[in-house]
């Protein structure tokens, strides 16, 4: 009659017996994948934490755009974000009053100037009432609808129907 000590070191020969077979078959073919980085830096060239010339995006939609007068102009909408992954342009809501009144406007993110966590535009409130209304969905093409591009790009087909 076999003990549990018995047993467990039988069931351990057993394994110790098998593990050169098993690595044996295991795959030795090459790699075709490129190697992984390993370094932190090229991973993330920013480090481990955010820098004073960046902002991160979710805090960027929804906060006040002022003038340089410092009045209040607008809010950001949305960020517009081309193939490359740049952020083309901020979405700007001009002019509405409890959601009815206004109209978005496509700013470049260049010309849109972050002090002292404020985003400030050199333009006023007038001027943008009077630049060309952006709009953030496409009906021709089903741009905007979906959070994929449309066509090509790494984020999906572009053939969801979310508003």
């Amino acid at each position: 009659m076999l003990t549990k000590s018995h047993a467990a070191a039988a069931f351990a020969a057993v394994l110790m017996a098998t593990a050169p077979l098993a690595f044996a078959q295991s795959n030795t073919a090459p790699s075709t994948t490129a190697p992984m980085a390993t370094d932190a830096t090229s991973a993330n060239p920013a480090g481990d934490r955010i820098q004073s010339d960046q902002f991160r995006a979710s805090k960027m939609i929804g906060s006040t755009v002022y003038d340089v007068q410092n009045r209040d102009i607008g809010k950001v909408e949305d960020l517009i974000v081309d193939r490359d992954g740049r952020v083309a342009s901020a979405v700007v809501d001009v002019g509405t009053f409890l959601g009815m009144g206004g109209k978005y406007v496509a700013v470049p993110l260049a010309n849109i100037k972050t002090d002292n966590n404020r985003l400030t535009l050199d333009m006023t409130k007038a001027q943008l009432k009077q630049a060309q209304a952006y709009h953030l969905t496409n009906d021709n093409t089903g741009a905007g609808s979906s959070t994929s591009p449309v066509t090509g790009g790494h984020l999906g087909s572009g053939s969801g129907t979310n508003k």
